[in-house]
């Protein structure tokens, strides 16, 4: 691929990486989400499902700036982490973090449906022969499930990199360091003489986006098949 220019290039790089370690990071949390919204009953349960949602219904522009006042170094969690070392804001982890929570419906959601597609009665009738609850879920759900977090993971993945008003808010658009495809698109765009550059990214960013929804696909299948004939 040498028609990508050294730009265009660290731009690739970075969203694979942002994107890598937000669905990564993201993906046990996603699980446990899930199955607490699909299998327990709890007080706020609606509420927590609301803001679990929410990323898909606020402006994106405005969850970048709620990551600002909470993960920014003058930010409650923020200005503790940065006491660490640990820095967000305009910083590439601070794009992951953008990237995973605009993703993680997604993820939540896929994974959602293939635990309630799960009989309970399976489950139960492991419960009965003595197996505890981290136990049928190890040996029971987890297998049958496994298309739905493979399919949640890379659908998040592709999510991630497309995620742009939340990482330019939160990040900004530093090249070599928190400029993503969106973001480095975007800038392409803004000068003269920008938009051969600018449609090689959506190029890029196209292939990579239908390439992972194909693979998710193609593996949800192969698993379930797997699954089902066990």
């Amino acid at each position: 691929m040498g028609w990508l220019g050294p730009e265009e290039w660290s731009a690739v790089a970075l969203s694979l990486r942002v994107s890598f370690w937000a669905m990564l990071v993201s993906l046990p949390f996603g699980v446990f989400t899930a199955l607490a919204l699909a299998r327990w009953s709890f007080p706020g349960k609606q509420i927590v499902n609301g803001i679990v949602h929410l990323p898909l219904i606020l402006p994106p522009v405005v969850t970048g700036y709620l990551l600002l006042l909470t993960f920014g170094v003058r930010g409650p969690v923020g200005g503790l982490l940065d006491r660490v070392g640990i820095t967000l804001a305009f910083h590439w982890t601070g794009a992951a973090l953008a990237a995973g929570i605009m993703a993680f419906p997604l993820m939540v959601r896929a994974i959602r449906l293939s635990i309630e597609a799960v009989d309970p009665r399976l489950e139960q009738a492991a419960a009965t022969l003595g197996a505890s609850r981290g136990w049928v879920f190890l040996t029971v759900t987890l297998p049958m499930i496994l298309p739905g977090i493979l399919a949640g993971a890379i659908l998040a993945f592709a999510k991630a990199m497309g995620e742009f008003g939340a990482t330019i808010t939160f990040v900004s658009n530093i090249p070599g360091q928190t400029q993503t495809i969106p973001s480095a698109i975007y800038a392409f765009l803004q000068v003269p003489g920008g938009e051969g550059a600018a449609l090689r990214l959506v190029a890029v960013s196209v292939a990579v986006a239908m390439g992972a929804l194909l693979v998710s696909e193609a593996v949800s299948t192969r698993v379930a098949r797997r699954v089902a004939g066990a």
